[in-house]
C-alpha cells in the first residue's frame, strides 16, 4: 500500500479491534474456548507481525487439558497502522488478522489459510 501510516491512539485502536471482532462470524467466536484478546504496540521480537496466536490449538487438546491459562491472541498496533491508510483499512486488516489467529486456535495452519483465501 505504501501510504502514510494511520496515526491512532491505543484507545481508538482497541475500539477498532472490538469492531473487527464484531465482524467475525458469531458461530466462529462461539466455538472458541479459553481465549483472550490482547492489544500490544509491537511484537517483542521486533518483527512486523500483525497478530500472534499463543496457546494449545483445539485439535491438540487431549483429555488432560484443564486448568491452563487461556490461549492468547495478540493484535499488534504499530505494524497494523503501518500497512493501513484509513480507519476503515484498520478495521478490515484487524478483522483479517483476528480470523487468521482464530484459525490457528482451531488448528488451521498458514498453508490451509492461504488455500482458503485468508493469507
Amino acid at each position: 500500500m505504501g501510504g502514510v501510516p494511520v496515526e491512532m491512539s491505543r484507545e481508538r485502536f482497541e475500539e477498532l479491534v472490538g469492531e473487527a471482532l464484531d465482524e467475525v462470524p458469531a458461530e466462529l467466536l462461539s466455538l472458541m474456548n479459553n481465549v483472550v484478546f490482547l492489544v500490544e504496540d509491537a511484537s517483542p521480537d521486533g518483527d512486523d507481525l500483525l497478530g500472534l496466536y499463543e496457546g494449545t490449538a483445539l485439535t491438540n487438546r487431549g483429555w488432560d487439558y484443564a486448568g491452563v491459562l487461556p490461549d492468547r491472541i495478540t493484535i499488534y498496533r504499530l505494524p497494523t497502522l503501518r500497512v493501513c491508510n484509513t480507519e476503515d483499512d484498520v478495521v478490515e486488516e484487524v478483522a483479517i488478522t483476528v480470523v487468521h489467529e482464530i484459525a490457528h486456535h482451531f488448528g488451521i495452519d498458514d498453508h490451509r489459510l492461504h488455500e482458503l483465501g485468508w493469507a
